[in-house]
């Protein structure tokens, strides 16, 4: 788990459930070639750095997971069907087949639950304090899953209950226009592990982003994505009670 710009100010808490790609060396590569972990399949490719950068941008923390989703995916509930996959995207997973019940709970104990326990820490110290926080969670996606072309840039993914989301979707909408997704190129559902787990129970709203990895693959392209969420983020605030707290 790795915070950047901890102590920022921003009222923007951005986190990055898939933004690493590491694999304890005693897990010995969960038996894949090397050139698996470039892929989707390992990390959210862009994501490390579009929320670095956004983060310094915007003078907020970010919270992201160093460790691959393939060890074991914070976006999941633990114990759920995907926390441990054993296939990913048609490419089978041997260090996950048959798990020991121990093993599972030995990745738990050592990746999943730091970086939550980081997150909600740094979400009741935030309460303590009287400071407002809106939830940012950072995804990426391949523009081309399973021979189909997604088309979107950005999506928001979202449940129908939150405002922030409506109105950055607004915001990209007049943007993007087409290329804005509305739960797309996945919707926001009962999978989904760590908004829920940290927004619902205070009360807080939310957004998932998910942007489209050719656009944040490299340098530039982060730096470029980073500044357009920004100045978007920054218009949202403006447009909320939230800023004047």
């Amino acid at each position: 788990m790795i915070v950047t710009n901890p102590g920022g100010t921003s009222p923007f808490l951005l986190v990055g459930d898939h933004a690493g790609r590491a694999i304890p060396r005693r897990l010995g590569g969960l038996g894949l070639a090397p050139a698996a972990m470039d892929r989707h399949i390992a990390w959210d490719i862009g994501v490390a750095g579009l929320g670095e950068r956004l983060a310094l941008n915007l003078d907020a923390v970010f919270i992201h997971q160093a460790y691959s989703r393939l060890v074991i995916d914070c976006n999941r509930a633990p114990g759920s069907e995907g926390s441990i996959p054993e296939v990913s995207d048609a490419v089978a997973i041997p260090g996950n087949a048959g798990l020991r019940p121990a093993d599972a709970v030995a990745r738990h104990d050592a990746i999943y639950l730091p970086y939550q326990t980081a997150i909600a820490s740094e979400l009741d110290s935030r309460a303590r304090a009287g400071a407002p926080t809106l939830l940012v969670s950072l995804h990426s996606f391949t523009p081309v899953f399973q021979g189909h072309v997604r088309p979107w840039r950005i999506g928001v993914l979202h449940r129908g209950d939150s405002r922030l989301s409506d109105r950055m979707l607004g915001l990209l909408i007049r943007e993007l226009g087409d290329a804005a997704g509305d739960n797309q190129p996945y919707r926001m559902d009962e999978i989904d592990n760590t908004v829920p787990l940290h927004a619902d129970p205070r009360g807080l709203d939310y957004l998932e982003l998910e942007i489209r990895q050719d656009l944040i693959a490299d340098l530039a392209g982060q730096a470029e994505v980073a500044t357009r969420l920004a100045t978007l983020l920054t218009e949202t605030l403006e447009e909320s009670a939230i800023a004047a707290k």
